[in-house]
């Protein structure tokens, strides 16, 4: 684990704690949420807060400093399940990461239907 790694991590571990406070969704809910995904080499579950625009069904998530983070690769090729908590709320859904011709990351969740 690198340096910004370690400092991400303690940082997300301060938005978590934050994120988890009443009232905050109110604030941040618009612009973050809560992705929890198991990783799939350690099999171990990870949350982490990240910020997204949501169209519909879909929520995109684009990756900063790509190539400093692993978590996204979690996601490539078929992509894989995620939980997320939006607007208070946990859905489920698949993400897919795609890197583009210019080396930009993003990943694309489509949440499951509600009623599922």
């Amino acid at each position: 684990m690198n340096t910004f790694q370690k400092v991400a991590g303690a940082v997300n571990k301060v938005v978590v704690a934050a994120m988890k406070a009443p009232g905050v969704d109110k604030v941040a809910g618009g612009s973050m949420l809560m992705l929890t995904y198991t990783g799939r080499k350690s099999g171990k579950t990870f949350s982490l807060p990240v910020s997204y625009k949501q169209r519909g069904d879909e929520l995109l998530i684009g990756v900063a400093l790509p190539d400093k983070k692993n978590w996204w690769r979690n996601f490539s090729g078929e992509g894989g399940p995620v939980t997320v908590t939006l607007h208070g709320a946990e859905r489920t859904g698949h993400a897919i990461s795609r890197r583009n011709d210019r080396g930009q990351v993003s990943v694309k969740v489509t949440l499951d239907d509600k009623s599922a």
